[in-house]
């Protein structure tokens, strides 16, 4: 494990994610292998594409900020305001939502009931979206139902968050992973198991990785076969699929565990975070880690 502070730590999760989101966000929905051959020095560079400017973070990022600006201002978990912050960011029409969280924001239903609701009705709200927010194990739980209806997504969530707690302590999170496994609801804990199991690959994976459970199983898994936080980015992008919401994952993870100095200036350079629906303010890697630094005072 890195050495480094744990604000070190703290900061490299939070940045990290918003890199990795901008990073793969140019590649989403492309083959595996893109990244590289695009990269092939294994340089890579915020290069933007698909819609997105070079360092341009997405919802993934967006969606994060908002929870965390929400636990600062309202000094703790307040549920209500923070879906009322994700219903004004979806009112202002981001580049890009997934479709069962735009359904559970603009539905108009009321906020403690809008995720149960579509989940009564499609029956499937398992994506990977609510992974980039967390913040208790218990928390992320409830933080995640606010979009995502299906249990699966909760307790992935969960998960993400106990491995990144375990690293922002300065621990290994792999080394934490049967911990985290017997806190997963009984329900779920044999599927999440198979994922996050040492031997798990992405090509073991037995749906489309914009699903909860390959997205943090690739995540985990390029944390355990890479040594930096940029072969573990590379790695998660050039899985291809949904390579902005794994590659935000991965970050985060990795960043939790290799700090904020491992984590290159061409990257946070240009990395900014648009926030639809409140007034055209943009976040630069300054204002995530004073987001980050205040985030971590709050809870010491």
């Amino acid at each position: 494990m890195d050495q480094g502070s744990r604000q070190d730590r703290v900061v490299g999760a939070v940045v990290g994610s918003a890199v990795g989101d901008a990073l793969g966000a140019p590649f989403e929905f492309g083959p595996a292998g893109v990244y590289t051959s695009q990269f092939p020095a294994g340089v890579g560079a915020m290069c933007g594409g698909g819609g997105w400017d070079p360092g341009e973070a997405t919802d993934d990022t967006q969606m994060a900020v908002l929870v965390g600006e929400s636990l600062l201002e309202r000094d703790g978990l307040d549920l209500a305001d923070m879906f009322g912050r994700f219903r004004r960011w979806a009112a202002g029409e981001p580049k890009d939502i997934g479709l069962q969280t735009e359904y559970v924001l603009t539905s108009g239903d009321p906020w403690d009931l809008a995720a149960a609701l579509h989940f009564q009705v499609d029956g499937r709200a398992a994506g990977n979206g609510s992974l980039m927010r967390a913040a208790t194990m218990d928390a992320a739980r409830r933080i995640a139902a606010l979009t995502h209806g299906d249990r699966a997504a909760w307790e992935g969530t969960a998960v993400l968050h106990d491995l990144i707690r375990v690293a922002l302590n300065g621990d290994d999170p792999l080394t934490a992973l049967p911990g985290a496994l017997a806190a997963v609801h009984a329900d779920q804990c044999e599927r999440w198991a198979t994922v996050l199991a040492s031997d798990w690959h992405p090509g073991l994976a037995t749906e489309f990785n914009g699903a909860v459970w390959p997205c943090l199983g690739t995540a985990v898994w390029a944390l355990r076969t890479t040594r930096t936080f940029e072969a573990a980015l590379a790695a998660a992008i050039d899985v291809g699929g949904d390579t902005d919401t794994v590659a935000a994952v991965t970050g985060g993870l990795a960043g939790a565990v290799h700090g904020r100095d491992a984590i290159p200036s061409r990257w946070t350079e240009p990395l900014h975070v648009p926030l639809p629906g409140y007034g055209g303010r943009v976040l630069r890697t300054a204002e995530l880690t004073a987001l980050a630094r205040g985030l971590d005072s709050h809870s010491s």
